[in-house]
């Protein structure tokens, strides 16, 4: 496998070589101080360049980095499936690539003009070659564009209600022994109720100044060892029984964490729709069991 360095070298002398590559930066968790480096970070690359036309019609470019193992193509998906029909190839492009050697790029091509407003949108940026000097200066790449936010009291209130709201479906469709249903219901629409509850208590132990990262990856970082483990309790196999289970653990974890983030913030948390909702799923699993 490829180093780091040695990516970065052979990015960054392709760049150098090309008259329509300008510009190129770095964002992501390679430029993020605060994660620990390892082999599974993309390479999330940016070219401001004066054309992508080049890029587009030679692809042979792409093997420069290393043998390819695959590669995704957003826009030209986007496009073809009439998600963005008005998709402009000629101002910005692409490519999702991993090689076989495991290392993974991810290229984006754009006018050089764009490069120039682009590299402000986020705090995760690290400019890496410049050669007209026509960009602005940064600050240091940092994450607080992604630090937790604390939430307001209508945030707060919506976020409880949905939680509780859609726990009746997902006992529905358990009644039913629909479980893809069920379990999309409770991985997706609670759990993202769940994660919401779950950043605003670790923002609350950080003063709202750190990042869960994606998708929650870095909860193990910042939960206690008990409160991580009853998270992980949350999810389940296929089994019914299981299903229940891991739900009814669900509602325990949340609302711990609500009582904490209502205190902590002063706030008002709905104690009525928790109970109403906790004895309607204890009597549709009992109504369900003891068929």
């Amino acid at each position: 496998m490829k180093t780091d360095h040695e990516i970065m070298q052979l990015i960054l002398e392709f760049a150098k070589s090309r008259d329509d590559v300008r510009v190129v930066y770095m964002n992501g968790s390679r430029v993020n101080p605060t994660i620990k480096k390892d082999c599974y970070q993309d390479f999330d690359v940016v070219f401001g360049v004066t054309t992508t036309y080049n890029f587009l019609q030679n692809r042979k470019w792409i093997n420069q980095f290393g043998d390819v193992c695959m590669i995704q193509e957003p826009d030209l998906i986007d496009c073809t499936t009439g998600i963005k029909l008005d998709t402009n190839f000629n101002q910005s492009y692409t490519w999702l690539i991993l090689y076989q050697d495991g290392n993974r790029i991810d290229l984006h091509i754009e006018l050089l003009e764009d490069s120039k407003q682009n590299i402000h949108h986020s705090s995760l940026t690290t400019i890496l070659l410049d050669k007209d000097n026509c960009l602005d200066s940064l600050d240091p790449s940092n994450d607080s564009d992604y630090h937790i936010k604390k939430p307001t009291q209508a945030i707060f209130s919506a976020c409880n209600n949905e939680f509780w709201w859609c726990l009746n479906n997902v006992a529905k469709g358990l009644a039913r022994n629909e479980v893809p249903y069920a379990m999309t219901m409770l991985n997706v629409y609670c759990r993202d109720m769940l994660n919401k509850m779950v950043d605003w208590h670790i923002g609350l132990h950080h003063d709202f100044k750190v990042s869960s990262g994606k998708l929650g990856k870095f909860y193990k970082d910042y939960l206690s060892s008990d409160d991580y483990s009853s998270y992980l309790k949350t999810y389940s196999d296929g089994d019914l029984y299981h299903i229940w289970t891991s739900l009814f653990n669900m509602c325990t974890l949340y609302r711990k964490l609500a009582y904490e983030v209502s205190t902590e913030l002063q706030f008002v948390y709905n104690i009525q729709d928790d109970e109403n909702m906790t004895n309607y799923l204890k009597m549709v699993y009992q109504r369900k069991t003891s068929v």
